[in-house]
């Protein structure tokens, strides 16, 4: 189905007309980003059509390339071995999956290095890939972009960190404005001589410092985007006893990162990195990230903690995109994509919320997005077997690449879906993750999939509607009308599952037909 081809005549809603088959959006299908940091080096290629981030190809090296440059001054002599082989096999893969030229950058450790640009003469040389070196406030303003890319209009306090380097940004009406860079990467940090108490004194001046430099309003959103930041929160998840392990868009408070500092200090670090699946490497630098972000707490007082898995490599790739792209709305561009690509009637899901959205007239505008979301992806898992399918849209949605979307959220559009495709929805498993959702939520999430049950059952074409439903809670009644053309569809079993939503709303159903 070609979305640039429908006609101007059809209402969009408010979610406007699907973009990713435009051609400037085509354009960004298979984009190859290489980010050489201090600590790893990782190629990711973007399948970038979709709006939110899907992840082709994601690979991670772990190389160190900035390990012990306080004292020598030059990249790390086993971690430049390792980043020349990693890059050149990424150049390698690039060319056999047939994408343009890799776009490469360079961050602290390459920078900082006085043998630098030796590395980069010796990249292009062996492998055919040109570094480029961004200076920290550069690094800064990417990360802030790949935060957009999944939150766009943010408000808040971007903070990177990187092994040699931490990056601050400051974002407002969705763009980025001030910009810092300091020596807070966890490499750096245990190079200092004098033991954990000079290491905290640093730090402290130097996070005071960076206060003191940014415009930060106290009560704002901190962003937390690099990977000892998320090993951090995996921890937390951890001891949480968390049910959700999805880093992005995790939430912590300053209460909770204090008690995980104390437990990552107290703890068996071999222990514990085997069962948060944390690398050696990694976990090594999160003791000293964790006395950083006690720091960063009790200096800028943020109102709480988003945990962002998109960062400078995301970044890269909403530098790509176009103005019309950036501003649209990640989650429902993706379900879109989603739709387009997987189920049997794409287009239809539009015609789907239109014929629920009746149930919730007082839905705001952050609702009416998850509710457009699953009649989306109401139809895109009817290859599985009929026996999970329930179960694997449940998995699909909270478990997804996809941006824009609480934690609550997820587990909200995913016991919609289960319900689309089953009335029976109690399981063990998920029971911890439905404890996220308040009874309100639970019913509303039976609500939508019981009427997308029904409304699955009324398909005629992508672009024609089949009736429509009107519920008047104050008199319990609900009505579904449907055209003549229509009628043939209505069943036994589509007589089945309006009954059922319609004892879901405590209401009398009415069908008529016509007009």
């Amino acid at each position: 189905m070609n979305q640039q081809s429908e006609p101007d005549s059809i209402d969009w809603g408010p979610f406007g007309r699907p973009l990713f088959e435009d051609p400037a959006a085509q354009a960004l299908a298979r984009v190859g980003v290489v980010d050489v940091g201090s600590n790893s080096v990782r190629l990711v290629v973007f399948d970038g059509a979709a709006r939110s981030p899907a992840y082709f190809y994601n690979e991670k090296i772990m190389c160190a390339l900035g390990a012990g440059m306080s004292q020598t001054g030059h990249l790390n002599p086993e971690g430049r071995k390792r980043a020349v082989s990693a890059i050149r096999r990424f150049a390698a893969l690039a060319k056999g999956m047939g994408i343009p030229p890799l776009t490469a950058v360079a961050t602290a450790a390459v920078r900082e290095a006085t043998d630098g640009q030796d590395f980069r003469d010796e990249v292009l040389r062996e492998t055919g890939v040109k570094l480029w070196v961004i200076d920290g406030r550069e690094e800064a303003r990417l990360s802030a972009q790949g935060v957009l890319l999944g939150w766009p209009g943010s408000y808040g306090l971007v903070c990177d960190i990187g092994g040699s380097s931490m990056e601050l940004a400051d974002l407002a009406e969705g763009k980025v404005g001030q910009r810092l860079t300091s020596a807070l990467g966890p490499l750096k940090l245990r190079e200092i001589k004098g033991g954990k108490k000079a290491i905290k004194a640093y730090v402290r001046a130097t996070v005071q410092d960076l206060h003191r430099d940014m415009n930060f309003e106290t009560g704002m959103r901190l962003f937390l985007v690099g990977g000892s930041w998320r090993a951090i929160a995996r921890i937390d998840m951890e001891r949480r006893s968390y049910p959700l392990t999805v880093l992005h868009e995790y939430r912590m408070s300053s209460r909770q990162i204090s008690m995980t500092a104390e437990y990552i200090r107290t703890s068996d670090l071999t222990e514990l990195r085997g069962r948060c699946h944390i690398s050696d490497s990694r976990m090594s630098l999160v003791p000293l990230a964790a006395i950083v972000l006690k720091e960063l707490m009790r200096t800028f007082k943020p109102k709480d903690v988003a945990v962002s898995s998109y960062g400078i490599r995301e970044g890269m790739l909403y530098e790509q995109m176009p103005r019309a792209l950036r501003e649209r709305d990640p989650l429902i561009e993706a379900c879109r994509f989603a739709e387009n690509k997987d189920a049997r009637l794409p287009g239809f899901g539009r015609i789907l919320y239109d014929f629920v959205k009746p149930l919730f007239p007082r839905a705001n505008w952050q609702r009416k997005r998850i509710i457009k979301a699953a009649c989306l992806l109401h139809d895109v898992s009817w290859r599985a077997h009929p026996d999970y399918r329930a179960e694997v849209t449940f998995d699909n949605a909270t478990r997804a690449n996809l941006g824009g979307l609480k934690h609550y959220e997820r587990v909200l559009l995913g016991l919609a879906l289960m319900n689309r495709y089953s009335s029976k929805t109690t399981s063990p498993r998920f029971d911890p993750l439905f404890a996220m959702l308040t009874p309100e939520q639970i019913k509303e999430a039976e609500i939508l999939g019981k009427a997308m049950r029904l409304g699955a059952m009324l398909w005629l074409t992508a672009d024609e509607q089949p009736g429509t439903l009107t519920w008047h809670r104050k008199a319990g009644a609900l009505t579904l009308r449907l055209t003549e053309h229509a009628r043939p569809l209505y069943g036994e079993v589509a007589e089945v599952r309006f009954n059922a939503l319609a004892n879901a709303l405590n209401a009398t159903g009415t069908v008529k037909f016509g007009g």
